[in-house]
């Protein structure tokens, strides 16, 4: 990350409920926020569910002022109807943070798993204790989806921290000479 402070608002977007959360990274230290879920099946119009996430998100960044934002992606599943609503309300999600200026980084729920846990298959319930461990979270969420928006958010921070990540060490060669005692010549 281009920061040694930066605060990470990651959304896990649902039309059901969404889960949002918001870290705080300083000197590559991560520290919780807020987590929380919005509530939408008591909503039965679709635009006003799709409203209320946009309006979400744009009052987290006026309350937090994010400096990056993180979203898991749509998983591929067999119901067409799902999907598409799902696609809407990632949409409106990044739409709200563009507009105040953030670029949207996606990660697959997998990435997300694979990033805190090891496992790309691990359940919201191993998501969850490892979270608690990293970020020394005391609580249990009413709802996983809260967590699993954290998990989106650490997951960003831990791409951008890798080694060798930076803009200008992307290519083959920049990696080698960066890395260069690590080649062994046989």
């Amino acid at each position: 990350m281009k920061h040694k402070s930066e605060i990470i608002l990651g959304i896990d977007p649902g039309t059901q409920l969404m889960g949002y959360g918001i870290i705080h990274i300083e000197n590559n230290k991560a520290s919780l926020i807020e987590m929380g879920v919005l509530k939408l099946a008591k909503y039965h119009d679709t635009n006003q569910r799709l409203r209320i996430i946009y309006n979400k998100v744009s009052e987290l960044h006026r309350v937090f002022h994010p400096t990056q934002f993180a979203i898991e992606a749509p998983f591929f599943g067999k119901n067409v109807q799902s999907m598409l609503k799902l696609g809407r309300a990632q949409g409106v999600a990044i739409a709200s943070a563009m507009q105040h200026g953030l670029s949207a980084y996606e990660y697959s729920p997998k990435k997300v798993k694979q990033s805190i846990t090891g496992n790309g298959n691990a359940s919201k319930e191993q998501v969850l204790k490892m979270l608690q461990e990293i970020l020394k979270i005391d609580e249990r969420p009413e709802y996983l989806d809260a967590t699993d928006a954290v998990a989106v958010a650490l997951c960003h921070h831990y791409q951008n921290s890798k080694i060798g990540t930076s803009d200008t060490s992307k290519t083959w060669e920049a990696f080698l000479k960066n890395n260069a005692h690590r080649i062994k010549n046989d």
